[in-house]
C-alpha cells in the first residue's frame, strides 16, 4: 500500500461479509423448515405407532428432543440423516435440536425463521434446554423471544434460573450433592521445593478466600515486597495459613492517609427490591431465585440463607426502590449511590457483545458534563476502559432511545442495539 495515500474504506468488504452470512443463514433456515415439515409427517404418537413392523424389522419412535416434543420414526430418521450428509449420531443430534426449537422453543424457532437469530445460536440454546421440563423450557423460550444478542454465559445463567424456578427441589438436591465433592488438596513437594494446590470450594467461601489473599498481597506490596502480584498472592495464602499474623499491622491508605483496621469476617450486601419476598418464605408468590453479583449467576435462596448464617458475617441491607429514578447531582464526580444503581440496572459494559461486569467498568456521561449533561443515572452508562476509550477517541457513538437501551453506530456505519436481552444488529429499513 502506498503510504502516501489514504487507506480505502473497509465498509464494502464488511458489507459483503454481512450479506454472505445472511445468505448462508437463509439456506439453513430453509433446511430447518424442511426438517420440521419432515418431522410433522413422521411423528409416532403412541405405543401402536412406536412399534410397527416394517419389512420384518421393528421400527420404533425415538425421542430426540426434550419432554413434550414428538417421537419420530427411527427408520425414517436414518434416511433423513443420510440425505443431510451427516453422521448417524451427529445427524440425529442436529435433527433433535431443530425439533427442540420447533416444538418446545417456538419463540426461538420463529426468530430463526424470521432471520433475527442465527441457526447455530439456536442450536446452542436447544442443547441447553433439552434436559429441562416443559415448563422450564417455556420460561427460557419466553425470555429469548428476541435472542440474537444473548451471550453464552448469560444463556447458561438463564437456564440455571429456569431450573431453580420450576424444579427448586431438584436444584437444591443437585447443589447439596455437588457440595459433597468439595475438597482442598496439596500435592507432594516437587524438585523445586514447591507444591500445587487443587480445591473445590463453596462459591462464597472461595470469594472470601480470594478477597483475603488479595488484601494480604496488597499489604505485602505496600510493605516493600517487589515480587510479582502472583508471587505475592502465593505468599499471602501462606500467611493466612499462619493465622494472618500481619493483621495487627495498620497500613495507611496512600491516597487519604487514613489508617483502617479491618475486622475479619464475611461482608454481605443484600440489594432487596420492594417486591422481593424471596427470603421470607411466607408469601404465595415466593421467588426462589436470588442473584449473586460477584459470581454473576442465579443462586437458590436456600444457599443465600446458608451464607448469611456463616459465623462473623456482616450483613448490609440496601433497599432498591426504582432503578429508573432520576437523582441528579451538580458535580461531575459520580457518587457511589449512582454507581450502584447504574450497575444494578445494566449489569455489564454496554458496548456491543461486551460482558465485563458493570462494577468493573468506568461510568460514562452519555451527554458530556461540560455540555450540560447531568450527573444522574439517566445519563450514566457503564463502559469498560477499552470501550470507553473507543467511544471517546474513535468514531464509535451511541444513543439512548429509552432507559437501559443503547443504539451504537460503528465507524463504518453499522448499528447495534444493546439492551437487557443482549446485542442485536439494527438493519437499515430497506433490508
Amino acid at each position: 500500500m502506498d503510504l502516501g495515500t489514504r487507506p480505502r474504506s473497509t465498509a464494502p468488504v464488511l458489507s459483503r461479509l454481512s450479506a454472505g452470512i445472511q445468505a448462508r443463514n437463509q439456506l439453513l433456515v430453509e433446511e430447518w423448515q424442511a426438517i420440521v415439515e419432515w418431522a410433522g409427517d413422521h411423528i409416532v404418537t403412541g405405543p401402536e405407532g412406536a412399534a410397527t413392523i416394517t419389512e420384518g424389522y421393528l421400527d420404533t419412535g425415538v425421542p430426540i428432543a426434550g419432554d413434550g416434543a414428538p417421537l419420530v420414526s427411527e427408520f425414517a430418521l436414518m434416511e433423513l440423516v443420510a440425505v443431510l450428509g451427516r453422521t448417524p449420531d451427529g445427524g440425529k443430534a442436529y435433527v433433535g435440536r431443530v425439533i427442540e426449537c420447533a416444538w418446545r422453543l417456538p419463540n426461538v424457532y420463529e426468530a430463526v425463521v424470521a432471520g433475527r437469530l442465527a441457526p447455530w445460536r439456536a442450536e446452542r440454546i436447544a442443547d441447553l434446554t433439552r434436559g429441562l421440563s416443559g415448563e422450564a423450557a417455556g420460561f427460557v423460550d419466553r425470555q429469548l423471544w428476541n435472542a440474537s444478542g444473548i451471550g453464552w454465559a448469560q444463556l447458561e445463567r438463564l437456564v440455571a434460573e429456569a431450573v431453580l424456578r420450576f424444579d427448586p427441589d431438584k436444584a437444591e438436591a443437585d447443589r447439596q450433592k455437588a457440595a459433597d465433592h468439595r475438597h482442598f488438596d496439596i500435592s507432594d513437594v516437587d524438585e523445586h521445593g514447591l507444591v500445587h494446590l487443587d480445591g473445590l470450594l463453596d462459591a462464597a467461601d472461595g470469594h472470601d478466600l480470594d478477597q483475603a489473599v488479595a488484601r494480604r498481597a496488597e499489604v505485602l506490596g505496600r510493605l516493600g515486597d517487589e515480587s510479582s502480584l502472583d508471587v505475592r498472592r502465593s505468599k499471602a495464602a501462606a500467611e493466612l495459613a499462619r493465622q494472618d499474623l500481619a493483621l495487627d499491622l495498620l497500613v495507611p491508605d496512600p491516597d487519604t492517609g487514613e489508617v483502617v483496621a479491618t475486622v475479619p469476617g464475611r461482608k454481605v450486601v443484600l440489594n432487596v427490591h420492594v417486591t422481593d419476598t424471596s427470603l421470607t418464605g411466607d408469601h404465595p408468590f415466593v421467588n426462589p431465585v436470588g442473584r449473586w453479583d460477584e459470581g454473576r449467576c442465579p443462586i437458590t435462596t436456600a444457599q443465600i440463607r446458608e451464607w448469611l448464617r456463616s459465623k462473623n458475617t456482616t450483613i448490609i441491607v440496601r433497599p432498591v426502590i426504582d432503578l429508573a429514578d432520576h437523582l441528579p447531582v451538580t458535580a461531575y464526580e459520580i457518587p457511589d449511590r449512582h454507581k450502584t444503581r447504574v450497575a444494578l440496572r445494566d449489569h455489564t459494559c454496554r458496548f456491543p457483545h461486551c460482558t465485563r461486569p458493570a462494577t468493573r467498568c468506568d461510568i460514562d456521561h452519555h451527554q458530556p458534563h461540560d455540555r450540560g449533561g447531568p450527573t444522574c443515572p439517566c445519563n450514566l452508562v457503564p463502559l469498560c476502559r477499552r470501550h470507553h476509550r473507543a467511544k471517546t477517541h474513535s468514531a464509535w457513538r451511541y444513543e439512548t432511545p429509552m432507559p437501559a437501551t443503547y443504539v451504537w453506530t460503528s465507524p463504518s456505519g453499522f448499528r447495534f442495539r444493546v439492551d437487557h436481552r443482549g446485542t442485536h444488529p439494527v438493519h437499515p429499513p430497506d433490508e
